[in-house]
């Protein structure tokens, strides 16, 4: 066809060592021992349950959605709503709210406005795992990029953030797999 362009004509050496970069960092924080390390080193959370890095998703959910304007003005944090932010189906926001109820660090209200539903918040506990998280987070990127300038740190920050919102607004096609195994077995 004449509108199929090879992938030499469309070839970005830049796209490419994103796209390796991407991968390698995936395969680097998705490692089973490095999962297996954080479980066994947090398992006394509070109430003496093992925290979970979902429990800090929600930690982090709740913690977001309690600063936002909407909130402020006396809007509540509510399952549905973590889900939206988590970009997650209600069912299991659900149940990721209710480990991290269970786990100690979100407390749950009844809401004023409507008995079907329930208000969340941070606990202590949940204030005070969201503020290690953070430093954990901070110390470790301040690690890794310890030769960086403030102004490379500044555009590296604008331009990831950039890309994230770009991936965000266009999710990967994922049917687009399937195409290339058949592309790949029709030669």
């Amino acid at each position: 066809m004449e509108n199929e362009r090879t992938s030499e004509e469309i070839s970005d050496p830049a796209l490419s060592d994103i796209a390796l970069a991407l991968f390698h960092l995936r395969r680097v924080w998705a490692k089973p021992d490095l999962m297996k390390r954080i479980r066994a080193q947090t398992s006394g959370g509070p109430g003496g349950r093992p925290l979970q890095l979902s429990n800090l998703m929600v930690v982090h959910a709740v913690a977001a959605l309690s600063c936002e304007p909407a909130s402020q003005n006396g809007e509540e944090v509510t399952v549905g709503a973590v889900a939206e932010r988590l970009e997650i189906d209600p069912s299991t926001a659900s149940r990721l709210v209710g480990h991290a109820i269970d786990a100690g660090l979100i407390s749950r209200r009844p809401s004023p406005v409507d008995a079907r539903r329930a208000n969340l918040g941070l606990t202590d506990a949940g204030v005070r795992v969201k503020q290690v998280a953070e430093r954990f987070r901070r110390a470790y990127l301040d690690e890794l990029m310890a030769g960086w300038t403030g102004t490379e740190r500044k555009e590296f920050a604008r331009l990831l953030s950039r890309f994230a919102e770009s991936a965000a607004s266009s999710p990967m096609d994922f049917d687009g797999v399937d195409q290339i195994f058949e592309e790949a077995q029709a030669d």
